[in-house]
């Protein structure tokens, strides 16, 4: 089963086609375009509900469920290249591990979003890494009124189930709150 969603994934990241998925932590799908494959975790360039590019988010491969073409593709990428002709460019993000992703997506965003939805499916955590080894990634974490927080919190590697970088809540955090003081 594994392998047929790493050759889905990478038959979708070679064809470049808007594609749609599952995910056993969603109740709706999600729609973007496959960027890259790793060991563990694939990169999407996501499509919002409003048919605007939203960050990228790297998700884990085991978690997604029925991989297939957009139907509605046509639509979606006539009415992007409407408002903005050129896609955002791919992001360089290491996708060898979920430490590697968070590493290389902070070198290149501002802020972070984590997720460890096996433990708390409903929350996200959102900041500028402090520091990361091979069991854990420490954050400052920055609040929904944009203040960032006094103290740290870390996360288990091996709990994260998704990272995002570039969303437009990730940027309306990072243009009101600036970066981390410090």
């Amino acid at each position: 089963m594994a392998s047929e969603r790493y050759a889905e994934l990478e038959s979708a990241m070679r064809s470049g086609g808007l594609v749609r998925f599952g995910r056993r932590f969603e109740s709706s799908d999600l729609h973007g375009y496959v960027l890259a494959v790793g060991p563990k975790f694939f990169l999407l360039q996501l499509i919002d509900d409003r048919i605007t590019y939203d960050g990228f988010e790297c998700l884990q491969i085991s978690d997604m469920r029925r991989l297939r073409p957009d139907p509605h593709a046509e639509f979606i990428e006539r009415a992007l290249r409407l408002r903005s002709p050129e896609r955002p460019a791919t992001p360089n993000v290491d996708m060898q591990s979920v430490g590697a992703i968070i590493e290389s997506g902070s070198k290149l965003f501002p802020l972070v979003t984590i997720h460890c939805e096996l433990d708390y499916p409903d929350e996200c955590y959102i900041g500028r890494p402090t520091a990361i080894d091979r069991r854990a990634v420490t954050v400052l974490p920055i609040d929904t009124n944009a203040k960032w927080e006094e103290n740290v919190e870390t996360y288990a590697l091996a709990r994260i189930t998704r990272v995002g970088f570039d969303a437009h809540y990730e940027n309306a955090l990072h243009l009101v709150g600036g970066p981390p003081p410090g």
